[in-house]
């Protein structure tokens, strides 16, 4: 890897029509396995201009039984869903929780792909799908996160506090974020070039309310940054092509998955390709990038690596992962495959089956619609929220290497 560098990554806001559908995807998941921990869904969204559309399938007690839906199910959902977007923020013209058009068309699950996944008999429960999944680390930050993801998510978090606080009641929900960093001896040392793009109310695309929303979005950059990394060096665009009044679903149209580097370590790591939002935790495409993130930070936690990258792979409904990669990029304290050989004896992980992860992760819970904004990875663990971010597995890894 070169010592000297400039790197870029992006965020994306809660208002942005891709995480809009994102949310909407998790908060029927969410739902779902409010009522039957055991619940399957694969849920995609469609966002657009007042119109929300739920398509996929589903297998859920209480909800969809014997190829029906209980009664009251479908009125709970489009209460979840326009709940999901006046959290958000969008009560406009073109995009409003209370006068949206909703369309639901989930259906049952597919028996063929369930018989994969259930157990029977000897067989224990398969992956939902084959693929890869990544997970990543590393020392760049005290989330053990890539820096340049890191604060690009930070910038907007903060935008969206100050949005619903009123401190800043100029904004609106949708917004991006971009921030290059340049990297010295492998570190980054330096804003080189800020990219914010924020919806806004009318009239601050010019003159003195337009140096308002400019100052404000500088200052909340600079308290968000370390001390010196932005500089006369920075080059800032904010809201470059000037005027940013339609947003949302209502300025472009969002689909559930689309955002999948914002997701996970914005280009500083590989990624299998699978989106997380949507899918119960059967589906390795979420939970082993989940258990992937957890290995990989327990050991940048630890003090084995600087840096890690985690790959394991599954074949639909097989239990087992096909593979297991460990990757410190050089930076590890041991041998990369002697911590995979630590990692695969490891009783309370269950062998990295898709049942063993949600078991020692505690993955059949409501816990999903707060991660579709903002990253799933680099938050801080939360109760049941986020617990894939938890540190606990640093003293077994330390004993199984030595």
């Amino acid at each position: 890897m070169r010592s000297t560098f400039l790197f870029t990554s992006e965020s994306v806001s809660e208002g942005h029509p891709d995480k809009v559908s994102d949310q909407i995807s998790d908060a029927v998941v969410d739902l779902l396995l409010s009522k039957d921990p055991e619940a399957r869904v694969a849920c995609e969204t469609l966002t657009t201009t007042q119109r929300v559309v739920l398509a996929g399938e589903l297998r859920c007690k209480g909800v969809y039984e014997d190829g029906a839906w209980v009664d009251g199910a479908l009125e709970e959902i489009e209460r979840v869903v326009r709940e999901t977007v006046r959290e958000i923020g969008y009560e406009q013209d073109g995009f409003h929780w209370q006068t949206l058009t909703f369309e639901n068309h989930l259906h049952g699950q597919s028996a063929h792909i369930a018989q994969g996944v259930d157990a029977s008999g000897n067989k224990d429960e398969g992956a939902g799908d084959q693929g890869i999944m990544f997970g990543f680390a590393c020392d760049e930050t005290p989330d053990l996160m890539p820096a340049t993801i890191d604060y690009s998510h930070k910038i907007l978090q903060r935008l969206a506090a100050d949005r619903k606080s009123g401190a800043a009641p100029f904004l609106e929900p949708d917004a991006k974020s971009q921030v290059t960093l340049r990297y010295r001896d492998g570190k980054p040392v330096a804003a080189t070039a800020i990219v914010v793009s924020t919806q806004h109310a009318p009239g601050y695309d010019e003159g003195a309310k337009e140096a308002e929303l400019k100052d404000y979005v500088k200052r909340v950059v600079g308290e968000i940054l370390p001390d010196g990394f932005p500089s006369d060096e920075t080059r800032w665009h904010i809201n470059p092509t000037g005027t940013f009044v339609i947003g949302g679903p209502d300025g472009d149209a969002g689909l559930t998955g689309r955002k999948i580097i914002v997701d996970t370590y914005g280009g500083a790591a590989p990624h299998g390709g699978g989106a997380f939002s949507g899918k119960d935790p059967t589906k390795v495409d979420r939970s082993a990038a989940y258990i992937s993130r957890y290995l990989a930070k327990n050991i940048v936690a630890a003090g084995i690596a600087r840096r890690c990258t985690i790959q394991l792979s599954y074949a639909i409904g097989v239990s087992e992962p096909l593979s297991l990669y460990v990757d410190t990029h050089g930076t590890g304290s041991v041998d990369d495959a002697r911590i995979e050989d630590a990692i695969r004896g490891i009783d309370k992980l269950g062998g990295l089956t898709p049942r063993g992860i949600r078991t020692h992760l505690g993955l059949n819970k409501p816990i999903y619609r707060q991660s579709a904004a903002y990253g799933h990875f680099g938050r801080a663990a939360q109760g049941d929220h986020f617990p894939w971010e938890r540190t606990d597995l640093v003293d077994d890894l330390k004993a199984a290497l030595g």
